[in-house]
């Protein structure tokens, strides 16, 4: 690792400190440095390279807008049998005030008009420890029922959850055009994981994202995620809406963006999670009547 990073920067590199850093549930997280210079690196087995590949090109493409803050991308590769990512060390300090939450919120506006002339991104990558598949596509409703709904539904009958999910899923499937009505959502560059616990604060009230799963699609995907487990203010809705009006029909949606979500940690963790994701369906469904 020492002689990819030397390599990527151009200068040499003897890490004297190496402090392990809690918070990840997929890869362990280590703080390295030198004395002069600090970086962040994950650690995972040497099967995920694929995974910190993808994810380190994420964060250039996320980089590149200068629009939001993200760690840079140093090096990925492995050595001794496991798979590293190594980024620019950011020092964080939780979330920030109103202020922060503010700018976070216009900034990711600012994201969101990224465009592309399709939806997807030219390589998968993982949503949590999830393969996600990103294969281009032209049509929106299509791109969700194939690469994302209809993806996590057949994972799960793989995983054991059949029957009345299964079955209500197809339903929802076949009939989602009916929550597009008078809405065509547009390509835009997206976070992917915007939950709170990919988002802080720098110690100069900047905000950072980080932890991406890119592609793009519909800007309320990235914006109905902030809303699945809370911890973003009024503030950073208000500004982003001043910023990026929404359109009508986005609470529906909404649902159906988080469904992904849900799915997916139901494939991942299991337990409770089914009985939310068929409580959504459900709702879907009676929304669609």
């Amino acid at each position: 690792m020492e002689q990819r990073i030397a390599a990527a920067t151009g200068e040499p590199f003897a890490p004297s400190r190496r402090e392990p850093l809690g918070g990840g549930c997929i890869s362990q997280a280590w703080r390295v440095g030198d004395g002069a210079r600090e970086f962040f690196v994950k650690v995972n087995a040497a099967a995920g390279l694929a995974m910190f590949q993808a994810e380190a090109a994420g964060l250039a493409e996320l980089a590149a807008t200068r629009t939001v803050r993200v760690p840079g991308p140093v090096c990925a590769g492995a050595a001794a049998g496991q798979a590293f990512l190594v980024l620019e060390y950011l020092p964080l300090d939780g979330r920030g005030g109103a202020r922060a939450m503010a700018m976070l919120g216009r900034q990711l506006a600012a994201l969101h008009r990224q465009p592309r002339p399709y939806f997807g991104w030219h390589r998968a990558n993982t949503i949590g420890a999830t393969h996600q598949p990103n294969e281009r596509c032209d049509d929106w409703i299509a791109f969700w029922r194939q690469r994302r709904l209809g993806f996590q539904l057949d994972l799960a009958a793989r995983n054991g959850h059949g029957g009345s999910l299964q079955r209500q899923g197809e339903q929802l499937l076949a009939r989602l055009a009916g929550l597009f009505a008078g809405y065509r959502p547009v390509p835009a560059l997206l976070h992917g994981d915007l939950w709170s616990g990919n988002a802080a604060c720098m110690r100069d009230g900047q905000p950072v994202i980080f932890d991406p799963a890119v592609y793009y699609g519909d800007r309320e995907a990235d914006l109905a995620m902030t809303e699945l487990f809370g911890g973003f203010s009024e503030q950073f809705y208000a500004a982003y809406r001043e910023a990026l009006p929404l359109e009508a029909g986005y609470p529906q949606r909404r649902t159906l963006y988080n469904l992904y979500h849900i799915l997916n940690h139901l494939n991942l963790f299991g337990g409770g999670y089914r009985a939310q994701a068929e409580r959504m369906i459900a709702h879907l469904l009676a929304e669609l009547r």
